[in-house]
């Protein structure tokens, strides 16, 4: 029987290791139609991520990388999380295997769950090999905007105007709408200013399509467009809806509904064919609205877990 892969772990990614990491990434997606990682876990391993957290890689006889997976001590709740993905050339040949043993060890005697980009049936063969048991499931959603009127005129609610994003003037205001509208999310819910920032100066950031909608001075909810580059979800650019978000006190009046028509309006505005966007698969109500407005289910991510 030949020897485990080697697994090597750090606090920190040295830079010199993160193109390595990326094409990594890209080939994956290129061969599974799907990224391997969230966009948080990307943003983390070129950015750094909270205390506890870990890269970890397992070189390819090449020189290259034959696996990588983010691991994260958790948020403040009892879980461990990471993500992982193996290079197409070096699979079934223990390297995620090698990779998910290390994760285990880094949880400790904590419950681990690992995200699944794709629900691929060979994360799921090794996932229910090590007792892991879905524990949550993403479900990706996708229409076309050949449909979407190019100039709609929603029914805002009395008094409030819409607008772009002002980078460096909105941030607070939007992040305390966005706690508010999402405080039952297990991510979304938790965005601190640096997160906001990490992603503005992100190249597909756009505050032309980062829509907010106002009461005087008062945020009362938005729609965050973003756009995917070719390659990176498709072999074109598509659409998505980022963040769609709206205040308690703004809920039922139409305003989520009238941020949406504005933003689709905004990607096909750009030439964009295709839009997605992510949904919790156990809110029926979500799934139901978004199946009415034209979308249909394309893929799922899984978070399967285990508890030691």
């Amino acid at each position: 029987m030949s020897a485990a892969p080697a697994v090597r772990d750090v606090d920190r990614l040295d830079p010199a290791d993160v193109p390595m990491v990326l094409d990594l990434l890209h080939a994956a997606t290129a061969a599974d139609g799907v990224r391997p990682l969230s966009e948080e876990a990307e943003l983390r391993l070129q950015h750094g991520g909270p205390p506890g957290g870990r890269d970890l890689l397992v070189p390819a006889p090449d020189g290259g990388l034959a696996g990588y997976a983010r691991f994260e001590a958790g948020t403040g709740g009892p879980d461990a999380e990471a993500e992982l993905v193996v290079a197409p050339g070096c699979r079934r040949r223990g390297v995620g295997r090698a990779l998910l043993t290390r994760l285990e060890q880094l949880a400790g005697g904590r419950p681990l769950r690992v995200w699944a980009h794709g629900d691929l049936p060979g994360s799921a063969e090794l996932a229910r090999s090590r007792g892991y048991t879905r524990a949550r499931v993403l479900i990706q959603m996708r229409r076309e905007l050949a449909t979407v009127d190019p100039a709609p005129r929603p029914r805002l609610p009395q008094g409030v105007t819409v607008r772009a994003f002002r980078p460096g003037v909105d941030e607070q205001a939007w992040l305390r709408v966005n706690a508010r509208a999402f405080a039952s999310h297990p991510e979304q819910g938790g965005w601190t200013a640096e997160d906001l920032l990490l992603r503005e100066a992100e190249p597909w950031f756009d505050p032309a399509g980062f829509l907010l909608g106002w009461d005087g001075d008062r945020l009362l909810g938005s729609h965050w467009t973003k756009v995917h580059p070719p390659g990176d979800v498709g072999p074109e650019a598509v659409g998505e809806v980022y963040v769609l978000g709206v205040d308690p006190d703004g809920q039922g009046t139409g305003l989520g509904r009238a941020l949406t028509d504005l933003g689709l309006a905004h990607l096909r505005a750009r030439g964009l064919r295709e839009v997605l966007l992510y949904v919790e698969e156990d809110n029926a109500a979500a799934v139901a609205l978004y199946e009415r407005s034209g979308f249909t289910r394309y893929a799922v991510d899984v978070s399967w877990r285990r508890v030691s």
